[in-house]
Order: C-alpha cells, then sequence, then structure tokens
C-alpha cells in the first residue's frame, strides 16, 4: 500500500547488495529496483563514466551526457547491468593478476589461496532427497595444501541417508565481492556445478576407503569422501578434495546446472622428434591426511620407451624396485584426519594424494586429488634390502592409473615408497600432442 515515490525514496538509500536483494520479494520492488537513475548514482560512485564512448564498426562516436537523456534513452535496468558487468570484470582482473606467477615446480599458480579469497570463492554441497526436496550444507573447513584445498563438511542434523538420490558440489561467488568484509550468504549470489554424485546404494556403489571405531569411509570419484556413523548408518561428514588445477574455472564458470567443460589442449606437431610425447615429464606428487603431510616431492624428467607401451597404456616409472637409492621414506604414520562438532578420529591406512603431472613444456597434463586407501598386499616381496610387510595403493580414472608399493619398517616406524608408476591413456597423449602411438 505504500506509495511507489516513498518507497523510491526508501532505494535510494540502498547499497548495491541490499538493492539487488530488495529486488527479489517480488514483481513490483524488481520493477522499482531496476531504476535508471538509482543505479547510476552507484555506477558514478564506483566508475568514472566515460563521456565519449567509441564505436568501432561504424568508426563514429556518441557523448555521453549525465543529464536526463541518459536516463530516459536506456531501458530499466541498464545502469544495473552496467554496474554488475564493471565489477565482475574488476575481480576478474585481480584474480588474473594474482594467478599469473606460477611455481617451477608444481606448473600451477603461486597464490591460489590469495586469488580464491580475492574472488570471495566458496563450496557448498546440495543434498537432494527423493521427493526432490533440497537440503543446503554451506558451513565448511577448509585445508589448503600445495597443489589442492580440502573442504569439509559437517553438522548435526544431516539428512536421513536412505531418502537421499544425489549430492551436488557447488562453487559459489558472490556476485558482487567486498573486499572490505566477508561475503554476506544472504546477498546474490552465483553457483557454479562442479560434480554430481548419486547417494542411491552409496554403500553398494562406492569404493570403501576404511573405518576407525566411530566412522566408515566411502569414496566417490571425483574426489568426493562420505563418512558414515558406524552405528546409525548416516552422514557424519563429507570431505571433498579439488585440485588446483582449473579449479577457479570449475568454481566459476559453470552454471548452477550444467558444469564448466575445459576447452582442449592444442596439439604442437613435431615430426622431427619420432618420440615426441613420450619424455621429459615431471610429476609432483602431494600425501597427506588432513592436518598432516606425509610425502611432498617433485620427480622430474619422466619418460617411457615404445616397447613400454601396452594395453593403451604409457608407463612412466618415477621410483623403481630397482633403483634402492630413489626409495622415499613417509613422515608419519598413513590415515586420514576428520572431525564433527563432537568427536575427531583418523582413519588409518588411507590419505588424500594429490598428483600433478607436466609435460614437455611444464604445462598441466593430468591431475588428480582424490582420497585412496592402502591395503596388505598378497604376494611376497622379493625386495631384501627391506624387512616388513609390503603394502599397495592404486588409482585410476579415465585419463591413467597410478600404482604405489610401500614397505612397512618396523624397526624404525616408518613406511618407504619403493615402486611408484604412472600409466597414461594413450588415447590422452595422442589427443595432446596429436600424435599416434
Amino acid at each position: 500500500s505504500m506509495p511507489s515515490e516513498m518507497l523510491m525514496k526508501i532505494f535510494s538509500y540502498l547499497d548495491a547488495v541490499s538493492l539487488l536483494s530488495v529486488g527479489c520479494v517480488n514483481k513490483h520492488f524488481y520493477h522499482l529496483a531496476n531504476d535508471n537513475g538509482i543505479w547510476l548514482k552507484i555506477y558514478s560512485s564506483c566508475f568514472q563514466p566515460k563521456r565519449t564512448i567509441w564505436k568501432m564498426k561504424s568508426e563514429q562516436t556518441e557523448t555521453v551526457s549525465l543529464g536526463c537523456a541518459v536516463l530516459h534513452d536506456r531501458k530499466p535496468g541498464y545502469w544495473k547491468k552496467e554496474y554488475i558487468f564493471k565489477q565482475i570484470a574488476a575481480v576478474k582482473t585481480r584474480v588474473m593478476r594474482l594467478v599469473k606467477p606460477v611455481d617451477p615446480y608444481t606448473g600451477l599458480p603461486c597464490k591460489n589461496k590469495e586469488a580464491m579469497k580475492a574472488s570471495g570463492l566458496s563450496w557448498m554441497i546440495v543434498l537432494k532427497d527423493k521427493n526432490g526436496k533440497e537440503h543446503v550444507m554451506e558451513k565448511a573447513n577448509l585445508s589448503f595444501k600445495d597443489t589442492s584445498v580440502t573442504v569439509l563438511w559437517y553438522s548435526t542434523n544431516w539428512p536421513c541417508l536412505d531418502s537421499l538420490s544425489t549430492l551436488k558440489l557447488f562453487g559459489v561467488m558472490p556476485l558482487l565481492p567486498d573486499q572490505s568484509r566477508a561475503p554476506s550468504k544472504n546477498g546474490p549470489r552465483r553457483r557454479s556445478l562442479i560434480a554430481e554424485y548419486h547417494l542411491t546404494n552409496l554403500t553398494e556403489s562406492s569404493v570403501a576407503v576404511g573405518a576407525d571405531k566411530l566412522v566408515q569411509l566411502f569414496s566417490l570419484n571425483p574426489g568426493l569422501l562420505v563418512g558414515l556413523w558406524k552405528e546409525k548408518n548416516e552422514i557424519a561428514f563429507v570431505m571433498a578434495s579439488l585440485h588446483y588445477h582449473q579449479l577457479l574455472e570449475r568454481s566459476t564458470l559453470g552454471s548452477a546446472t550444467v558444469q564448466y567443460a575445459l576447452p582442449p589442449n592444442k596439439p604442437v606437431l613435431d615430426d622431427v622428434d619420432p618420440e615426441y610425447g613420450l619424455h621429459d615429464y615431471d610429476l609432483h606428487l602431494d600425501m597427506h591426511g588432513g592436518s598432516c603431510t606425509y610425502l611432498c616431492g617433485t620427480f622430474k624428467s619422466l619418460f617411457c620407451r615404445k616397447g613400454d607401451i601396452a594395453n593403451g597404456y604409457l608407463r612412466l616409472t618415477a621410483v623403481s624396485l630397482k633403483d634402492n637409492t630413489k626409495h622415499l621414506p613417509l613422515v608419519g604414520t598413513l590415515g586420514l584426519s576428520w572431525e564433527t562438532d563432537v568427536f575427531k578420529g583418523n582413519v588409518k591406512d588411507c590419505y588424500v594424494m594429490d598428483v600433478t603431472l607436466l609435460d614437455e613444456t611444464g604445462k598441466p597434463f593430468w591431475c588428480f586429488s582424490a582420497p585412496v586407501y592402502m591395503e596388505r598386499s598378497s604376494e611376497a616381496s622379493s625386495l631384501y634390502d627391506y624387512m616388513g610387510r609390503t603394502y599397495t595403493t592404486d588409482y585410476a580414472d579415465s585419463e591413467g592409473r597410478v600404482c604405489v608399493e610401500l614397505v612397512w619398517l618396523e624397526e624404525t616406524k616408518e613406511y618407504f615408497i619403493v615402486n611408484l608408476v604412472l600409466y597414461i591413456s594413450t588415447k590422452k597423449v595422442n589427443n595432446w600432442y596429436g600424435t599416434s602411438y
């Protein structure tokens, strides 16, 4: 019942975020909150309006006056859109400046953490039950590593597992990031779908990673870990492992329903080198379990002979059984740490593996971050330099496999990596390099 003129007067005192929010109340508020006069005032306070706009195609100029013509000649909402586009462009410029310096060891941007903070980026999961109702979980703990970030959600109010159908992982960005304060939960935000997981028959369709006295862990590809309470078989926590490679793009450039598609690599043909695409790979490997880092190492100049290509895979050996000078000790006992509001624990013999494989130009070629588990090897060890139990860790996806063999030394209470081999799909190599193996 309040007159529109009075509402407009009230709206004129609002900032951009509040004005966008109030426009979501109803259609009447939406049209009033689109007023060009209010938005031009906001636009002018942040950006100096250009009085001359060059039209490159017609090679003509148009003089822009800040008088009545600018307001009446434009459709309602024009200056709102201009303000939003300029703000998004400013944030993108700031983020691109931060991600430009590259770490020579990982081939990834050095300031990923700072770039995420500058963009206001966060992550959320949406659980959808079989009736179509959505349950949004936002509060999360972050743990940053050299090449990945681990996101942990826990709550005392999880929906019943049997009623759930899917879990969606989103990157969330405020539409108008404010560097001076934390992002508002109630402000306008954009969702970018990163991955979708099916939770129907979770314990049967996923990989059991391990358990302790309180929880059981189940892994879903790519990079998701679901912890279930043993007694109730209900969700205790959800943990996502996100590799820095293309993380900002996946978390910001997708839509709420469609994942961002990574652009294909443009192959550079090399007719001189007969083994083009088979050598000069660099591997950066991180093994961690929450707060603890067990290994952080770089392996240079990995290669594969043509005779080692078999069953559609290239074999790259980083650590060989035969060369004990390159066998690596791990720091501490392998385990994955978890916590909730009340309980915490550590599941032994499982951890998060971060793999960053660079091509001969230092460009990220194959990257992932995923929870993996270690199991006792049934085969007798042929290593005479080590007297201890042998364990293996295997990871596989559509692009390749990683096989790790470890030995537990009882005397020193430590693990040694005695074999580390990567198998890369020839299909991926052919598409990347434009070759044919």
